[in-house]
């Protein structure tokens, strides 16, 4: 248990972690600070014994506790963060509340590939161009798109860097003149029929044929007719409404879970979309117009909404759930009893977590349940109701910056992937240059 210590006027708190006793200073405060500043230590101590957090590695415990569980900048020495795994769990620690799960989830995901090729134990300030290349030609020899080679290499750019200035290496980032193979230009947007008349003709790889169903979208005639086979086909009744904001609003799935009950004007007629991407270190968002047919149906659903703040979610209890199911309790294995009764003996409510927000995995789970075993199963996810968004609006002429806008954070390759579904517009101007 957390004390506090009282010398000449100063405080302290100590306490006793992995047999040792260890203590850090507070100074000059009062009697009440130190005691609750002893709570709080004692709770972080709690956690830790219960693997609810983890101590990053590198920092020490009194480090730990007395920054309230907040890793401090460059508290940790340069020569306890040498190797290429430490600098990963820094990294990742440090930038847990400043990114997206997804993108720490990515982060983690491409520095374990790079510990790979170098090895968890690589010494930081040995690294060298020939040591990046090394790992540029691995994943090239194993087909690994050249787009994602990069994604890794900026990444851990990234990383390097902010080790930099945090003092963790000396050295400036080695990896400038790396070469990597030619890439690949994504294919436009195409319709079901024109990729299924691509495939036919035999020629394409397996591979190739999934890159281009991931350039799917439905047209405007097509959207409805999904839409009405989702309203019948969906086993919660989020999912619809939420199938249908991301085909009439484009927003990403992301922006999907994010979503407040309030961030719908049914008045101004619009939708407020919270958006992460777009801008750097802040949240921003955009507004988008809500179309009649989308406007019945959230007004349908939040006539009928389990309740808090989150636009989609769950009802308080789904069957067959581990985090929302009504009882708990149950054993498998030694110990189990052996009757009904006993079983049902052992059961307890459970306690509810409330209306929480949908998970990444939940959502991706729920879409290919609800196409699953159907002519839409071709459609590759969430995302593909955004390229439908936009290339519907495309086709019809709808000025593009207007799409841009209400899509937020189009970059000119995303742009080029539609433009050729302008066809009336670049007949006019041809015409008006030609006659």
């Amino acid at each position: 248990m957390a004390g506090i210590q009282e010398r000449g006027g100063s405080y302290r708190i100590y306490f006793r972690y992995q047999g040792k006793q260890v203590t850090f200073p507070l100074g000059k405060v009062t009697k009440q600070e130190a005691e609750a500043k002893a709570a709080q230590a004692e709770y972080l101590l709690m956690r830790l014994r219960q693997k609810l957090i983890d101590l990053p590695p590198g920092v020490a415990i009194a480090d730990f506790l007395q920054y309230d569980g907040k890793v401090p900048l460059g508290s940790v020495p340069a020569t306890k963060l040498a190797k290429l795994v430490e600098l990963r769990d820094r990294f990742l620690a440090i930038h847990a509340g400043a990114h997206e799960k997804n993108t720490l989830y990515t982060a983690r995901i491409h520095f374990n590939h790079l510990i790979a090729t170098l090895g968890e134990k690589f010494p930081l300030p040995e690294l060298v161009q020939a040591d990046l290349q090394r790992h540029v030609d691995r994943r090239a020899v194993l087909a690994i798109a050249p787009v994602t080679i990069k994604k890794e290499i900026n990444g851990f750019r990234a990383a390097w860097n902010w080790a930099r200035r945090t003092g963790i290496v000396s050295m400036e980032w080695p990896g400038k003149g790396l070469v990597y193979q030619k890439t690949t230009e994504k294919p436009p947007f195409q319709t079901r029929a024109e990729i299924s008349r691509k495939i036919a003709r035999g020629s394409l790889t397996e591979p190739q044929q999934g890159e281009l169903w991931e350039s799917l979208y439905l047209t405007a005639e097509e959207l409805p007719e999904f839409l009405r086979y989702a309203s019948e086909a969906a086993r919660h009744p989020f999912i619809y409404p939420m199938l249908c904001m991301a085909a009439h609003t484009g927003a990403r799935r992301s922006e999907l879970i994010r979503a407040d009950v309030s961030d719908v004007d049914f008045d101004a007629q619009v939708v407020t979309i919270r958006e992460k991407k777009r801008v750097r270190g802040k949240q921003t968002s955009r507004r988008v117009p809500i179309s009649p047919f989308l406007a019945g149906v959230l007004k349908e659903w939040l006539a009928n909404h389990p309740g808090g703040n989150h636009l989609f979610c769950h009802t308080a209890e789904v069957a067959r759930s581990k985090k929302r199911s009504p009882k708990t309790g149950y054993k498998n294995g030694e110990g189990r009893p052996t009757t009904d009764s006993g079983r049902l003996a052992e059961l307890r409510d459970r306690e509810q977590p409330g209306f929480e927000a949908l998970t990444e995995s939940e959502t991706a789970d729920h879409f290919v349940r609800t196409v699953k075993a159907s002519e839409w199963s071709v459609v590759p996810g969430w995302h593909a109701l955004r390229h439908s968004f936009a290339s519907i609006c495309a086709s019809r002429g709808i000025d593009q910056r207007l799409v841009n806008a209400w899509m937020g954070h189009q970059t000119l390759e995303q742009q080029k992937r539609y433009q050729h579904l302008f066809p009336q517009q670049q007949q006019d101007a041809i015409r008006e240059a030609f006659g």
